[in-house]
């Protein structure tokens, strides 16, 4: 019995001294998944606030602004912007004119006048002193100030504007001047407007009538192109993807198109020929609703075309800094790369289509009258 105590005794001792060891050792565990934890969840929303980050940037190049950033460096409280303001051109209760600087980047309060202004979303509000915004107030967007000023796609359509009047005003003297040849610069553009011509208006409209279209058929060709071509650039313009510049285009195509029509066109809307008088009721309406469908289609096209490319190349430039390793990192570029030349060919092909589509609505409005046997 005396061998047999010891060792038991010795073994209830052995697991009372070690029981604290082990009741001590649990927290110590513990601690450590909880801070393995904690320290992943810290990683994770670091990560989630670059992935919102670089979200926000894509979002902030896709809209308007009231000035130019062309790059920024430093971060936070240091962060430096380069690029030039555009002049803020407001009325609200009086005239307010000031420099788009002023906000800061859309951080600080301007006051003009005894009105106070700040930017949220990219849209000027007016608002008190400490810079509370009466949303109730601005939901009805005549109590809004009213915004005329030059903002990036403003200035954008300007500086196109002008770059047209003087390339193909000089191509106009040149033609003038060495008795129909041209010289300079206007050499490279004088194959696509002959293109615009033979390609587009003349098979579309018919030699009789292409020529009152052609102004407006070279206008918008060489305008939609030069401002896709300016939205690949460093200066971060995205005129062509804003819905209200689209929209505007495809208004004055539907404009001329149904102000130039022909009777013909009308007849063929309002009482279609070769069909039974009851169908002809029926089909006003649809007929009339497709005149309106037309613009609304061009508006949408180019609308959506040019946000996707945006979006896209946007897209994998930011999945640069997401691999942030030479492999993913380089194939990103390789395919950001690739994609911007691909940019440049939709850049031409969206002026094309659209100039093309354009040039159908005209020859449908201007068609020579069909005998209605021709129907049947």
């Amino acid at each position: 019995m005396v061998i047999y105590k010891k060792p038991l005794q010795f073994i209830i001792a052995a697991l009372f001294s070690v029981m604290p060891i082990i009741a001590n050792a649990n927290p110590t565990v513990d601690s450590v998944a909880t801070t393995t934890e904690q320290t992943a969840k810290e990683n994770v929303s670091e990560e989630q606030k670059k992935v919102e980050e670089r979200a926000e940037f894509i979002q902030h190049h896709l809209l308007d602004s009231h000035g130019f950033t062309l790059f920024s460096y430093g971060e936070k409280e240091n962060e430096h912007h380069v690029g030039f303001p555009l002049p803020v051109i407001l009325w609200d209760e009086g005239l307010h004119i000031f420099s788009s600087s002023e906000f800061k980047h859309d951080t600080a309060i301007v006051e003009s006048k005894g009105k106070y202004f700040k930017i949220e979303h990219g849209i000027v509000y007016s608002c008190d002193k400490n810079g509370v915004v009466d949303h109730q107030a601005h939901t009805n967007p005549l109590k809004r100030p009213l915004d005329f000023s030059i903002t990036k796609n403003v200035f954008m359509i300007l500086v196109v504007g002008l770059l047209m009047f003087l390339l193909f005003g000089g191509l106009a003297k040149s033609y003038k001047k060495n008795n129909g040849i041209a010289k300079g610069v206007g050499r490279f553009f004088e194959p696509i407007v002959i293109f615009v011509r033979d390609e587009i208006a003349i098979p579309n409209i018919g030699e009789k009538h292409y020529k009152k279209y052609m102004s407006h058929l070279l206008s918008v060709f060489f305008f939609i192109w030069f401002l896709n071509m300016f939205g690949l650039t460093p200066l971060g313009v995205n005129v062509t993807g804003n819905i209200a510049i689209t929209a505007a285009l495809a208004i004055i195509t539907y404009l001329i198109t149904n102000i130039s029509a022909n009777k013909n066109y009308w007849g063929h809307i309002f009482w279609m020929p070769g069909v039974p008088p009851i169908m002809r009721i029926v089909l006003a309406p649809i007929e009339l609703l497709g005149t309106i469908i037309k613009p609304f289609s061009l508006t949408i096209r180019l609308y959506a075309n040019m946000v996707a490319g945006h979006i896209v190349l946007m897209s994998i430039i930011a999945m640069m800094y997401t691999f942030n390793n030479v492999a993913g990192s380089g194939f990103s570029f390789v395919l950001a790369f690739v994609l911007s030349i691909l940019e440049i060919l939709v850049a031409g092909l969206q002026a094309y289509i659209f100039t093309m589509l354009t040039a159908l609505y005209f020859g449908s409005a201007c068609e020579e009258h069909h005998h209605e046997e021709a129907h049947h």
